[in-house]
């Protein structure tokens, strides 16, 4: 069934040995959390900005996204000019407050405005989103490797879980950053080498897919339907996406804390602003794969659209160079994880343990336990990937895990605009406008596509917490 050889193994083995080993050299030197966590605000904005486009598509691109339009169209495109306009917004509105305070963490920001619980409240959400969704994303690069070996999926999360875990822990934040540089490089190659192969493989090459694709209606790119329980319409791309990205990369740890490593704030503008760019080719990309093996296949159905491209790169491509796109994934994968796992550990360290331990300044402190909670949040995300086996039949990983972190994005993003655009509302008023925000999104995530979600729970966040601060107008300490 597979066609993976001696020498693919070999490819293999040697990625994943080189680059664990490199990751975990890099962290060499460190003396306190400022250098585990931000790099010692010293990194290059341009690989942070291949950093941020590694962390935030990562398997999920990989895998899934071709999936994506294998099964419906490129309508998924729309979202990418929502996500180039969010970051703009960020650039514009949220990083001079981050650079302005010298911050440790995304939510340090909310504790100077409303106060310690307010910042605790939201690093909480933060960090049992992240926990669902990245589980997710592990889940999905357990497929490649369980078609290749013939592992059970838990074995398969488990073995990916140990080697990004072991430069997560010794190389922190600097190892992370740029092991996601060449793990990028790495899986954007194995998708040009998929849309090289396509051409060799059909008999009419990339004419033949762009020419049924049409006759299909599959190279669609624009949905102007007013329908929102509809996710891929120009409505919900713009307006949604934007939003959404707002969200994902001004209030998440996970991109917050690249950005905080960049040496200034016109550095980190260019790192997130630069990195939009980047990612409407990669969707493009992805999307183009996805198009060819429909066209492969001739529209078969699979379990799952996630095994999708698993299956061609295993099944169709010449030894060594299999061995190499299984390392794209493999690549992919490691660097969604390893930043996961950084950015939950410094949020843990930074946001609760340090004040609660009187170790705001002990730089030696918060290494050493930061280390301690990479191995912690590790474990977790592994376990969550488990978990989420019995649930993947039948569904596409990019869209649950987008699901799952669209619904209390809109939370944290209304939190953060109270933050930077008003002066009444307090503490009590912002955790009570983020619990309502949220669960309002909760109860009617039936009633409307996932892109959605961040818009709707931002605007009720918002106009609560506004409303309860012309009761409580003082923020509390």
């Amino acid at each position: 069934m597979t066609g993976f050889t001696t020498l693919d193994f070999v490819v293999l083995v040697v990625y994943l040995v080189g680059v664990t080993a490199w990751g975990a050299w890099l962290g060499r030197g460190q003396e306190g959390g400022t250098d585990y966590f931000l790099g010692s605000r010293s990194l290059p904005w341009v690989a942070v900005m291949l950093s941020v486009v590694a962390t935030e598509t990562s398997t999920l691109t990989f895998l899934s996204v071709p999936g994506v339009s294998y099964a419906g169209a490129l309508v998924f495109l729309q979202l990418t000019l929502g996500y180039l306009a969010g970051r703009v917004i960020v650039s514009t509105f949220f990083l001079p407050a981050y650079y302005g305070g010298s911050l440790t963490t995304a939510y340090a920001l909310l504790e100077q405005r409303f106060g310690l619980g307010a910042r605790r409240f939201t690093s909480a959400i933060f960090m049992v989103t992240r926990l669902l969704a990245d589980s997710v994303r592990l889940f999905a690069t357990a497929i490649p490797l369980a078609l290749i070996t013939g592992w059970p999926y838990p074995a398969s999360i488990a073995v990916i879980g140990v080697l990004t875990v072991v430069y997560t822990y010794f190389g922190g934040i600097k190892a992370v950053v740029w092991v996601d540089v060449v793990q990028m490089g790495l899986y954007l190659f194995g998708a040009a080498v998929t849309i090289v192969a396509i051409q060799l493989l059909l008999p009419d090459g990339w004419v033949g897919v762009l020419t049924s694709a049409g006759a299909e209606g599959k190279l669609a790119v624009l949905d102007f339907s007013t329908d929102v329980t509809i996710p891929y319409t120009i409505w919900a791309g713009v307006f949604g996406g934007a939003i959404f990205t707002t969200a994902s990369h001004g209030t998440d740890q996970l991109i917050v804390q690249r950005l905080l490593t960049c040496t200034d704030q016109r550095s980190a503008q260019k790192a997130l602003i630069g990195s939009g760019v980047v990612v409407i080719f990669q969707f493009l990309l992805f999307l183009l794969v996805g198009l060819g093996l429909w066209a492969f296949y001739q529209g078969r159905t699979f379990d799952s659209t996630d095994e999708i491209f698993a299956t061609f790169i295993v099944q169709h491509l010449p030894p060594g160079l299999t061995g190499l796109l299984i390392a794209g994934v493999f690549a992919a994968a490691m660097s969604s994880l390893s930043s996961s796992i950084n950015s939950l550990a410094s949020a843990t360290a930074y946001d609760y343990w340090a004040p609660m331990v009187g170790a705001r300044d002990d730089e030696a402190r918060i290494l050493r336990a930061g280390k301690l909670f990479t191995l912690l949040w590790a474990g977790l995300l592994v376990g969550g990937a488990v978990l989420f086996i019995p649930l993947s039949q039948g569904t596409s990983a990019v869209e649950v895990a987008l699901g799952v972190a669209s619904l209390v994005y809109g939370g944290l993003l209304g939190a953060f605009a109270l933050g930077v655009f008003t002066k009444r509302p307090g503490q009590a008023a912002v955790i009570i406008g983020v619990a309502v925000g949220i669960g309002t999104v909760t109860l009617m995530r039936d009633l409307m596509a996932w892109p959605w979600y961040v818009l709707v729970g931002a605007s009720v966040t918002f106009v609560v917490g506004s409303l309860v601060g012309l009761v409580q107008t003082q923020p509390e300490t």
